[in-house]
């Protein structure tokens, strides 16, 4: 069973980052501009575009090093889509293109404190995928650097015990910490529904088994 108890590896985030990039701006400049104007099932109220907005302040907030109080609010990330409410779509990847390329190693030297925006970021680039229709929203080349740090994630937030056992992945996975005054709860299913399960997002129909917990208890960003 995979354990993250290790210690923290720093470049992670970056490398998540950087191969989430590499897949999704070549997606994204492929797209039509009708494209960025669809609705995402994951963030009610959000276009693709929004999405892309908010992801790209938030990068770029990291790499300047801007964290006014209240930043990452929903206030907040509000005023950051509306900032760019005049950008082309065009302009929006180029800005996510850049902080996907330069938040990696401002993220590894803050000594853990930001990694968690490195998974959301990872998150939401499958919910554009989602949007899109594209097929393996939650999964792709950055599947195993998201699982280890989602592990890692839940760890550090003193989340509940979960032990996954992954259809598509060889190893079980531990997250969470194991207490001794909860017993592990456990999961079978693939792996995106298990990022979809503890990121807050739409199941889908998605086929899988979960005892000892309730699905909404796993969410990590509610």
């Amino acid at each position: 069973m995979t354990d993250v108890n290790e210690s923290r590896d720093p470049e992670l985030p970056g490398r998540l980052l950087t191969v989430e990039r590499d897949a999704l701006v070549p997606l994204l400049r492929a797209r039509s501009e009708e494209d960025f104007a669809l609705a995402t099932a994951a963030c009610p109220g959000w276009t693709v575009r929004d999405v892309l907005a908010h992801c790209s302040a938030a990068l770029i907030r990291v790499v300047e090093g801007r964290f006014e109080k209240g930043v990452f609010s929903p206030e907040s990330n509000d005023r950051d889509i509306a900032e760019r409410a005049e950008w082309t779509n065009a302009r929006v990847v180029d800005e996510l293109e850049r902080g996907m390329t330069e938040a990696g190693p401002v993220i590894a030297e803050a000594g853990g404190v930001l990694d968690m925006i490195a998974l959301g970021e990872w998150v939401h680039a499958g919910d554009v995928r989602d949007a899109f229709g594209e097929p393996g929203a939650y999964a792709g080349d950055g599947l195993p650097h998201a699982l280890t740090l989602l592990a890692r994630v839940t760890r550090e937030k003193g989340h509940l015990p979960l032990h996954a056992d992954l259809d598509d992945v060889d190893e079980p996975l531990r997250l969470g910490v194991e207490s001794g005054t909860r017993t592990p709860a456990r999961f079978i299913g693939d792996a995106a529904t298990l990022v979809r399960l503890y990121s807050g997002r739409p199941l889908a129909g998605a086929e899988y088994e979960l005892a000892g917990a309730e699905a909404g208890e796993l969410n990590i960003f509610g």
